[in-house]
Formats: structure tokens, sequence, C-alpha cells
């Protein structure tokens, strides 16, 4: 046999080999798919189908047609401008709060040994062990006027009369970190407990400060657990609704609660579901561009 003739018997066997494998990958794939359907199914019928309805409700207009109009009155009216502004405020000033208490919370956390974390985490995690509605009441009974925290202020001269806590801003601040506070110290303490503790002591050594070597070394590397709990906090903020309508009084209106009396007083599917439509919306935009600046897979994963 010739040379040439070898090589292209190889070629050919080659080529067979090629499209042997093509073939049992294409059949692993299907086989995965089909492992998945169940599942895909589930979030089809959950999912992509109620939020398709949602995009078409948003589209019909009061005399039943397809039309702009639901859009036009955001457009037109202040007020939708100022819930959106309300919401954005209160869900950035959450987050806000919860980082400047869960980040040194946390820190502590990771600073215990083994045997005091699950003492401590249980203080975390007990809010998760109680009702939404019950913590927010809870609150309303602490802050009003005659509650708890404005007699105890009282008694000590904090202030001589009582401070409105609650049915504002403050209030709905309060209740809102309270409850938020877990969702950024769960990943945040993950992060910090994965961080090696001698690159600290390498840093004192090469002659760094604790502040330096804190601000240059475990921070950056904390970095991540902050924004993957930030964002769970600032998304779910979005869409609350229990708390800002207890809390808030009805003078701290957010998006949902806006939706809710929408619905309630008018009955009107089609401008509720446009609100939910341009909030759903913004919400994917501020994914979009927390992607671009941080690396979704180091901030949600903690991969590098």
């Amino acid at each position: 046999m010739t040379a040439d003739a070898m090589q292209k018997t190889a070629q050919s066997h080659e080529a067979l080999h090629v499209d042997e494998l093509g073939q049992q990958q294409t059949g692993e794939q299907w086989a995965l798919l089909s492992l998945a359907a169940p599942a895909l199914i589930v979030i089809v019928l959950i999912i992509l189908i109620p939020v398709g309805w949602l995009f078409y409700l948003s589209f019909v207009g009061s005399n039943g047609e397809l039309s702009m109009e639901h859009y036009r009155k955001m457009v037109e009216y202040k007020s939708y401008a100022r819930v959106f502004m309300t919401t954005f405020q209160v869900s950035v000033l959450t987050t806000l709060i919860c980082i400047l208490i869960g980040y040194p919370l946390s820190y502590f956390l990771a600073l215990l040994p083994a045997r005091w974390v699950g003492i401590f985490m249980l203080a975390v995690l007990l809010p998760f062990w109680t009702s939404l509605l019950v913590r927010t009441y809870a609150w309303l009974v602490l802050l009003q006027k005659n509650g708890l925290l404005n007699d105890f202020a009282m008694q000590i001269g904090l202030w001589d009369s009582p401070v409105k806590l609650v049915h504002n801003m403050t209030g709905t601040l309060i209740g809102m970190a309270h409850i938020m506070l877990p969702f950024l110290v769960l990943p945040l303490y993950n992060a910090m407990k994965k961080i090696d503790r001698d690159l600290m002591y390498a840093a004192g050594n090469l002659g760094a400060s604790p502040v330096s070597a804190f601000w240059k070394v475990y921070f950056p590397l904390s970095l991540p657990g902050m924004v993957a709990g930030s964002l769970i906090v600032f998304v779910l903020c979005l869409g609350f609704y229990v708390t800002p309508a207890v809390l808030g009084g009805g003078r701290v209106i957010m998006v949902a609660t806006q939706i809710t009396a929408i619905l309630e007083n008018q009955f009107d599917w089609g401008a509720a579901s446009a609100l939910g439509v341009v909030l759903l919306i913004a919400t994917l935009l501020f994914l979009y561009v927390a992607a671009r600046l941080f690396k979704f897979d180091a901030a949600l994963f903690g991969k590098g």
C-alpha cells in the first residue's frame, strides 16, 4: 500500500471517529434535555406563561383593544415617576443600611471560633423562623408613639416627647433592613470564611498596618460576597409590599403598593400589569449593568 493510500485510509478512519463522537455527543445532549424536560415545563408554566400574559394585559386598553394607553399614563402623570423613585430610593437605602450593619457582623462571625459561630448565627437566622407579617407588626408596636422604644427613650432622657418613627420613611427602612439583613450576612459570611487568614499575617510581615492589610487584602477578597448579598437584597426590596404598606402607613408608596391600590380601587388589570412590566424591565436593566460592572461568577458563586 502506497503512502498516499495509507494517508487517505487514516483520514477516512479519523473522519469516521469524529462522526461517531458527534453522534454520541448529540445523543448525550438529547438525553440531558429529556432529563431536564420536567423542570423546563415547570418553568414555562409558572414563569414564562404568566409573564407573557402580564405583558399582554399591559397592552390592553380600557376599551379592550390593544393600546399603549397605560404606558402613556405613566409618562404623563408624575405620580408614577414618584412611585418608581420611592421604590428605588427605599431599595438603595435598605441595601446600604444592610451593608453598614451586615459587613461588621459578618466579619465578627468569621473571626469567631467554630464552637461559637452556631450560637451567634442562630440570632441572625431567627427572623426566618417568624412570619414576615408578625415581624412587621412587631416593629409597628415598638416604633409607634406610645411604643416601647419611645417610652424607653423618654425615660432615659434621649428626648422629651414621642418621636414619629413609624408611618414614614424611617420606620419603613428600619423594618426592611431588619428583614433583609440575613440575605446579606449569609453570602458575605460564606465569602469571608473562605479567606485565608495567613494572607493578613503575610501582609503584616511585609510592613502593612492592620488597617492597610484589611483594605488591600481582606476587603477585596470579601467583595464578591458583599456584591452577591447586595444584589439579593436590592432585587427583593424592589418588589416588597407588606413592610412598606404597614410601616409606611400609606406615605411610602412603592410599586407593589401602587399595583395593589389600582387592583383594589379600579380593578384595572392593564394598568397594574404595565407597572409590573416596567418594574421587571428596570430590574433586568439593573442586573445587566451589574453584570457588566461585576463578574457574576465571582459575585454570585465565589469564582474568580
